[in-house]
């Protein structure tokens, strides 16, 4: 079972607009994730028939979608510290990242109580579903959201077995993993530290500026394992030195934060039938986005009692949700939002100007990845 059509030569004619398509890039990284998954089926059957509906949702999941960016920054970062345009072993190494965002995304939705991703049903709601369809005993939503808890576990645990069994000499796989590892401990923070700014709410007064606050999460859980970690990995997979992997961090973190940025935006704004989300998610998870960090800086005090008390509230409708919305655009918070994002765009690709990149095809091609990075709608 394929995840795409085999790879074609990388001579062929490049389809326009996606950066991430370059090399046929998307299609490499998906043909060395179905040779994975392929071995990993073998190994789930040899344990249990009863593992064959686990291993199909594992590959409609990693089926249904996905913009590949992490894998996209990771071979850029490593074809311009001079890593080979044919080494299939770092595109396996990419794919890789491709497995541990399948798992961030398993466990996110899972924690966020989200019905949907990419347009299809979460995967804990999957479960559930199957639980619910077949008669089986017991609580179909806790099923569901023990399976999805396993399945992310799982995921987790193939990510850190692809990267070793990329087929790169082993001491490339040594100079990148400390600062894999780094990263995965990074975003699980990030994570944790998302999950409690809702829970706390900000009432508790430390001193600190909230927007600070919000920037760190935005650091921690998106921007260095979106785009900064992803590059350095691919640099030190291919031996680049230190001042290539620091202008990379100066190039990524920026980047990171704005792609963020947008991301938030769409959370609240953006078009369901492409983000594949509910609009309003994130306001009815309570995220204390900058978004929300902005809107509450300036906005009036009705306004501010009004995000206190709907943020976050159980069962919050469409109508309470257009309420929000309405609150944060009289703020002015997505004009500040937006002008933030360019900032941030400007600072990115005066890095990516400087950086001692080896290979100029890269360099064009991270700062495509940049705009397609900040400028989506999905």
């Amino acid at each position: 079972m394929s995840l795409t059509h085999p790879a074609a030569p990388l001579d062929a004619a490049l389809p326009p607009g996606n950066p991430v398509d370059e090399e046929r890039l998307r299609l490499r990284v998906n043909d060395a994730l179905t040779r994975f998954l392929d071995r990993q089926d073998a190994v789930l059957a040899s344990i249990s028939p009863q593992l064959t509906p686990l291993a199909a949702v594992l590959r409609d999941f990693l089926q249904s979608g996905g913009k590949r960016l992490r894998p996209a920054f990771c071979y850029w970062g490593w074809r311009g510290a001079g890593g080979s345009a044919r080494d299939s072993g770092a595109v396996a190494a990419c794919a890789a990242l491709e497995l541990l965002q399948a798992s961030a995304l398993v466990h996110d939705d899972l924690i966020d109580g989200s019905d949907t991703r990419r347009g299809l049903p979460s995967v804990h709601r999957r479960f559930e579903a199957q639980h619910t369809a077949r008669g089986w005993r017991g609580d179909s939503a806790r099923y569901g959201a023990a399976g999805a808890v396993l399945l992310g576990d799982l995921l987790l645990a193939w990510c850190d077995e692809l990267l070793w069994d990329c087929g790169l000499d082993r001491d490339a796989v040594r100079r990148a993993k400390p600062l894999f590892d780094l990263m995965r401990t990074e975003v699980m923070a990030g994570q944790y530290l998302d999950m409690l700014g809702p829970a706390a709410a900000w009432a508790e007064d430390d001193g600190s500026d909230p927007i600070e606050r919000a920037r760190t999460v935005i650091h921690y859980k998106s921007a260095k394992y979106t785009i900064e970690r992803p590059l350095q990995i691919g640099g030190l997979l291919a031996g680049a030195d230190p001042a290539l992997t620091t202008a990379y961090g100066a190039y990524g973190l920026p980047l990171g934060e704005a792609f963020q940025l947008r991301d938030d935006l769409l959370g609240v704004y953006g078009d369901p039938s492409l983000t594949g989300k509910p609009a309003g998610d994130d306001l009815r998870e309570g995220k204390r986005t900058l978004l929300v960090a902005e809107a509450l800086a300036t906005c009036s005090r009705a306004d501010a009692r009004l995000l206190d008390d709907l943020l976050g509230a159980p069962g919050l409708a469409e109508p309470e949700v257009e309420l929000l919305r309405r609150a944060i655009t009289r703020s002015g918070a997505p004009e500040r939002v937006e002008a933030r994002i360019e900032s941030l765009m400007r600072e990115s690709l005066t890095a990516l100007d400087s950086a001692p990149i080896v290979e100029p095809q890269a360099r064009r091609v991270l700062r495509r990845l940049a705009d397609a990075a900040t400028a989506r709608r999905y």
